[in-house]
Protein backbone atom coordinates (compact mmCIF):
# COMPACT_ATOMS: atom_id res chain seq x y z
CA UNK A 1 0.00 0.00 0.00
CA UNK A 2 0.77 3.93 -0.72
CA UNK A 3 2.48 5.25 2.48
CA UNK A 4 1.93 9.23 2.79
CA UNK A 5 3.35 11.44 0.76
CA UNK A 6 3.64 15.23 1.51
CA UNK A 7 2.77 17.12 -1.56
CA UNK A 8 6.20 18.17 -3.55
CA UNK A 9 5.89 21.91 -2.77
CA UNK A 10 5.83 21.40 1.06
CA UNK A 11 8.74 21.76 3.13
CA UNK A 12 8.47 20.27 6.74
CA UNK A 13 10.94 21.32 8.97
CA UNK A 14 12.20 19.55 12.65
CA UNK A 15 9.61 21.85 14.86
CA UNK A 16 9.51 21.93 18.84
CA UNK A 17 10.93 19.07 21.62
CA UNK A 18 8.82 18.73 24.13
CA UNK A 19 10.39 16.40 27.07
CA UNK A 20 8.15 14.07 29.54
CA UNK A 21 9.32 15.07 33.25
CA UNK A 22 12.11 12.66 34.54
CA UNK A 23 9.29 10.55 36.74
CA UNK A 24 7.39 9.53 34.02
CA UNK A 25 6.95 5.58 33.85
CA UNK A 26 6.51 5.20 29.95
CA UNK A 27 7.20 7.69 27.95
CA UNK A 28 6.66 7.47 24.08
CA UNK A 29 7.30 9.51 21.66
CA UNK A 30 5.18 11.06 19.21
CA UNK A 31 6.21 12.81 15.81
CA UNK A 32 2.49 15.42 14.79
CA UNK A 33 2.65 17.25 11.56
CA UNK A 34 2.13 20.94 12.48
CA UNK A 35 0.71 24.05 10.16
CA UNK A 36 -0.90 27.02 9.99
CA UNK A 37 -1.78 28.38 6.68
CA UNK A 38 -2.28 32.13 8.05
CA UNK A 39 1.02 31.89 9.93
CA UNK A 40 3.14 31.74 6.36
CA UNK A 41 5.48 29.23 8.03
CA UNK A 42 6.62 25.95 6.27
CA UNK A 43 4.61 22.78 8.23
CA UNK A 44 7.03 21.14 10.62
CA UNK A 45 7.14 18.22 12.70
CA UNK A 46 6.91 18.77 16.07
CA UNK A 47 7.80 15.74 19.15
CA UNK A 48 6.15 15.00 22.32
CA UNK A 49 7.25 12.53 24.84
CA UNK A 50 4.44 11.53 26.02
CA UNK A 51 3.73 9.42 29.87
CA UNK A 52 1.53 6.81 28.36
CA UNK A 53 1.28 5.69 32.29
CA UNK A 54 -2.99 6.99 32.62
CA UNK A 55 -3.42 7.45 29.09
CA UNK A 56 -5.80 5.71 26.94
CA UNK A 57 -5.41 2.65 24.65
CA UNK A 58 -6.02 4.73 21.30
CA UNK A 59 -3.72 7.38 19.30
CA UNK A 60 -6.90 9.68 20.01
CA UNK A 61 -6.36 9.18 23.86
CA UNK A 62 -2.73 10.32 22.54
CA UNK A 63 -3.88 13.23 20.81
CA UNK A 64 -5.73 14.54 23.95
CA UNK A 65 -3.40 14.09 26.66
CA UNK A 66 -1.10 16.31 24.02
CA UNK A 67 -3.86 19.07 23.70
CA UNK A 68 -5.00 19.27 27.10
CA UNK A 69 -1.39 18.55 29.42
CA UNK A 70 1.38 20.15 26.67
CA UNK A 71 0.36 21.90 24.09
CA UNK A 72 -3.32 23.42 23.80
CA UNK A 73 -2.50 25.01 20.12
CA UNK A 74 -2.90 21.30 18.81
CA UNK A 75 -5.84 20.95 16.25
CA UNK A 76 -7.41 17.72 15.57
CA UNK A 77 -10.89 16.39 14.83
CA UNK A 78 -12.81 13.85 17.07
CA UNK A 79 -16.55 13.21 17.99
CA UNK A 80 -17.21 9.87 18.62
CA UNK A 81 -14.45 8.02 20.00
CA UNK A 82 -15.73 4.93 18.49
CA UNK A 83 -15.16 4.31 15.01
CA UNK A 84 -18.50 5.83 13.91
CA UNK A 85 -18.56 9.21 12.86
CA UNK A 86 -15.10 9.19 10.98
CA UNK A 87 -13.83 12.60 12.39
CA UNK A 88 -10.80 11.74 13.09
CA UNK A 89 -9.27 10.36 10.12
CA UNK A 90 -5.42 10.56 10.10
CA UNK A 91 -2.44 9.22 8.83
CA UNK A 92 -0.64 7.25 11.10
CA UNK A 93 2.35 5.34 11.52
CA UNK A 94 2.37 5.75 7.46
CA UNK A 95 -1.16 4.52 6.88
CA UNK A 96 -4.87 6.27 6.64
CA UNK A 97 -7.34 5.21 9.89
CA UNK A 98 -9.16 6.67 12.69
CA UNK A 99 -7.19 7.65 15.50
CA UNK A 100 -10.12 6.60 18.08
CA UNK A 101 -9.72 3.17 16.80
CA UNK A 102 -5.93 2.48 15.94
CA UNK A 103 -4.33 0.99 19.45
CA UNK A 104 -1.03 2.42 20.34
CA UNK A 105 0.41 -1.02 21.18
CA UNK A 106 0.42 -2.20 17.52
CA UNK A 107 2.95 0.92 16.79
CA UNK A 108 6.85 0.40 17.00
CA UNK A 109 8.97 3.11 17.63
CA UNK A 110 7.79 7.32 17.02
CA UNK A 111 4.80 7.28 16.61
CA UNK A 112 4.39 9.77 13.52
CA UNK A 113 0.93 11.41 13.07
CA UNK A 114 0.12 13.47 9.41
CA UNK A 115 -3.45 14.60 8.19
CA UNK A 116 -4.98 12.99 5.45
CA UNK A 117 -2.37 12.92 2.53
CA UNK A 118 -2.86 14.54 -0.64
CA UNK A 119 -5.60 17.26 0.69
CA UNK A 120 -5.56 20.93 1.61
CA UNK A 121 -4.89 21.71 5.10
CA UNK A 122 -6.65 24.34 7.39
CA UNK A 123 -4.70 23.78 10.72
CA UNK A 124 -2.34 20.30 12.22
CA UNK A 125 -4.00 17.24 11.40
CA UNK A 126 -7.57 18.65 10.00
CA UNK A 127 -7.98 18.89 6.45
CA UNK A 128 -10.22 20.53 4.06
CA UNK A 129 -12.95 18.32 2.89
CA UNK A 130 -15.11 20.73 0.96
CA UNK A 131 -14.42 18.51 -2.09
CA UNK A 132 -14.70 15.32 -0.87
CA UNK A 133 -18.26 16.22 0.32
CA UNK A 134 -19.14 17.90 -2.73
CA UNK A 135 -18.14 14.62 -4.84
CA UNK A 136 -20.46 12.73 -2.82
CA UNK A 137 -23.07 14.79 -3.09
CA UNK A 138 -23.27 14.93 -6.94
CA UNK A 139 -24.13 11.02 -6.75
CA UNK A 140 -27.26 11.85 -5.34
CA UNK A 141 -26.99 9.62 -2.58
CA UNK A 142 -30.84 9.45 -1.59
CA UNK A 143 -34.19 6.98 -2.45
CA UNK A 144 -35.08 8.54 -6.21
CA UNK A 145 -38.48 7.14 -7.56
CA UNK A 146 -41.33 8.01 -9.52
CA UNK A 147 -44.11 5.76 -7.76
CA UNK A 148 -45.60 7.33 -4.72
CA UNK A 149 -45.10 4.98 -1.60
CA UNK A 150 -47.80 2.61 -0.32
CA UNK A 151 -50.16 4.01 2.24
CA UNK A 152 -48.82 4.01 5.60
CA UNK A 153 -45.86 1.97 5.26
CA UNK A 154 -42.64 2.05 4.77
CA UNK A 155 -41.24 1.01 0.87
CA UNK A 156 -40.52 -2.45 1.47
CA UNK A 157 -37.81 -5.19 0.61
CA UNK A 158 -36.86 -8.68 0.24
CA UNK A 159 -34.28 -10.34 2.80
CA UNK A 160 -32.30 -10.75 -0.54
CA UNK A 161 -32.44 -7.08 -1.81
CA UNK A 162 -31.95 -5.71 1.66
CA UNK A 163 -28.57 -7.78 1.68
CA UNK A 164 -27.44 -6.33 -1.61
CA UNK A 165 -27.08 -3.35 0.84
CA UNK A 166 -24.21 -4.99 3.14
CA UNK A 167 -21.10 -3.77 3.10
CA UNK A 168 -22.01 -0.59 1.15
CA UNK A 169 -24.47 1.15 3.84
CA UNK A 170 -21.72 1.11 6.58
CA UNK A 171 -19.31 3.84 4.78
CA UNK A 172 -19.05 6.71 7.10
CA UNK A 173 -17.59 8.99 4.72
CA UNK A 174 -13.91 9.17 6.59
CA UNK A 175 -12.27 9.84 3.80
CA UNK A 176 -9.26 7.12 4.41
CA UNK A 177 -10.26 5.28 0.95
CA UNK A 178 -10.42 8.50 -1.08
CA UNK A 179 -7.03 9.84 0.43
CA UNK A 180 -5.06 6.32 -0.31
CA UNK A 181 -6.09 6.49 -3.65
CA UNK A 182 -2.96 7.27 -6.09
CA UNK A 183 -5.59 7.83 -9.15
CA UNK A 184 -7.54 10.37 -6.54
CA UNK A 185 -4.44 12.06 -5.65
CA UNK A 186 -3.45 12.56 -9.12
CA UNK A 187 -7.23 12.94 -10.58
CA UNK A 188 -9.05 14.60 -7.43
CA UNK A 189 -10.90 17.28 -9.17
CA UNK A 190 -13.12 14.67 -11.76
CA UNK A 191 -12.37 11.29 -10.49
CA UNK A 192 -15.35 10.51 -7.47
CA UNK A 193 -12.70 8.33 -5.49
CA UNK A 194 -13.52 5.34 -4.01
CA UNK A 195 -15.94 6.47 -1.39
CA UNK A 196 -18.10 8.38 -3.35
CA UNK A 197 -18.81 5.52 -6.01
CA UNK A 198 -19.15 3.59 -3.23
CA UNK A 199 -21.88 4.98 -2.60
CA UNK A 200 -23.56 5.89 -5.49
CA UNK A 201 -23.35 1.83 -6.12
CA UNK A 202 -25.48 1.57 -2.55
CA UNK A 203 -28.04 3.39 -4.75
CA UNK A 204 -27.76 1.74 -7.62
CA UNK A 205 -28.29 -1.62 -5.90
CA UNK A 206 -30.98 -0.38 -4.06
CA UNK A 207 -34.34 -2.01 -5.02
CA UNK A 208 -36.55 0.35 -3.94
CA UNK A 209 -34.74 3.00 -6.18
CA UNK A 210 -35.94 3.80 -9.63
CA UNK A 211 -33.64 6.06 -10.88
CA UNK A 212 -30.79 3.39 -11.84
CA UNK A 213 -30.61 4.58 -15.27
CA UNK A 214 -30.16 8.15 -14.38
CA UNK A 215 -27.41 6.88 -12.21
CA UNK A 216 -25.15 4.69 -14.39
CA UNK A 217 -25.58 7.90 -17.17
CA UNK A 218 -24.25 10.03 -14.96
CA UNK A 219 -21.29 7.77 -13.51
CA UNK A 220 -20.25 6.92 -17.59
CA UNK A 221 -17.47 9.37 -18.08
CA UNK A 222 -13.10 8.15 -18.26
CA UNK A 223 -12.69 9.87 -15.02
CA UNK A 224 -15.45 10.17 -12.80
CA UNK A 225 -15.51 6.03 -12.89
CA UNK A 226 -12.52 5.05 -15.37
CA UNK A 227 -9.74 6.24 -13.62
CA UNK A 228 -9.94 3.51 -10.66
CA UNK A 229 -7.23 1.21 -11.65
CA UNK A 230 -8.08 -1.38 -9.35
CA UNK A 231 -4.96 -0.44 -6.60
CA UNK A 232 -7.21 -1.58 -3.92
CA UNK A 233 -5.61 0.48 -1.26
CA UNK A 234 -8.85 1.93 -0.62
CA UNK A 235 -9.73 -1.45 0.78
CA UNK A 236 -6.32 -1.84 2.76
CA UNK A 237 -7.04 0.95 4.84
CA UNK A 238 -10.68 0.85 5.32
CA UNK A 239 -11.52 1.21 9.06
CA UNK A 240 -14.77 -0.46 8.38
CA UNK A 241 -13.37 -3.59 6.47
CA UNK A 242 -15.58 -2.92 3.48
CA UNK A 243 -14.09 -2.97 -0.58
CA UNK A 244 -14.73 0.00 -2.65
CA UNK A 245 -12.54 -1.61 -5.42
CA UNK A 246 -15.29 -4.14 -5.53
CA UNK A 247 -18.23 -2.04 -5.46
CA UNK A 248 -16.51 0.13 -8.45
CA UNK A 249 -15.93 -2.89 -10.19
CA UNK A 250 -19.66 -3.71 -10.31
CA UNK A 251 -20.49 -0.41 -11.92
CA UNK A 252 -18.22 -0.97 -14.37
CA UNK A 253 -20.40 -4.44 -14.81
CA UNK A 254 -23.42 -2.92 -15.46
CA UNK A 255 -22.40 -0.29 -17.87
CA UNK A 256 -20.62 -2.91 -19.94
CA UNK A 257 -23.88 -5.45 -19.15
CA UNK A 258 -25.80 -2.42 -20.45
CA UNK A 259 -24.25 -1.58 -23.10
CA UNK A 260 -23.57 -5.31 -24.43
Amino acid sequence: MAEFRLPAHSKVKPGRVHQAPAEARQPRWVAVYRYDPDSGENPRLDRYQVDLDGCGPMVLDVLIKIKNEIDSTLTFRRSCREGICGSCAMNIDGRNTLACTKPVAEIRGEIRIYPLPHMPVIKDLVPDLNHFYAQYASIEPWLKTDTPPPDERERRQSREDRAKLDGLYECILCACCSTSCPSYWWNGERYLGPAALLHAYRWIVDSRDEATGERLDALEDSFKLYRCHTIMNCATVCPKHLNPAKAIAEIKKLLLERAG
